[in-house]
């Protein structure tokens, strides 16, 4: 006779299941999905919204932004993207970017670099990428 086989017991912990999407979580999906389906008219009352919501002095510097962006290029598109205002020619992308955060230590004054476009990457813009990621951790 074979012995009987023992159950495998979960190695992982009954109280982490997983217990769904934040409310937070939910409305940045929600977010998300308007944004991919809006269109011109939708993005511009979308932008001019979040720029409301900001705290000040991001605002007015936001307010003031769109208004040079929008006069500078009036066909540009303003939509959302990723729940913050951007702006877009013909509703696309056209570069793979490279990006960094708030903490990163870039700080050139009042403006500096957050992302960098990328048409191709070459050993040149290896060395650049590896630069700016230790001067930003540093």
């Amino acid at each position: 006779m074979k012995p009987a086989q023992k159950s495998v017991k979960s190695t992982t912990a009954t109280s982490k299941k997983f217990k769904g999407f934040t409310d937070e979580e939910r409305g940045a999906m929600k977010e998300r999905f308007q944004e991919l389906k809006g269109d011109k008219a939708d993005g511009e009352s979308a932008v001019l919204a979040k720029i409301a919501e900001m705290r000040e002095p991001d605002r007015t510097m936001a307010k003031r932004l769109h208004a040079i962006i929008m006069e500078s290029v009036p066909a540009l598109s303003p939509r959302l993207w990723y729940g913050m205002p951007a702006y877009a020619r013909e509703g696309k992308a056209r570069y793979a970017t490279v990006g960094f955060s708030d903490k990163a230590n870039l700080d050139e004054g009042n403006m500096w670099p957050t992302a960098f476009a990328l048409k191709g990457l070459t050993a040149a813009e290896e060395a650049r990428i590896a630069a700016l990621v230790k001067k930003a951790a540093s």
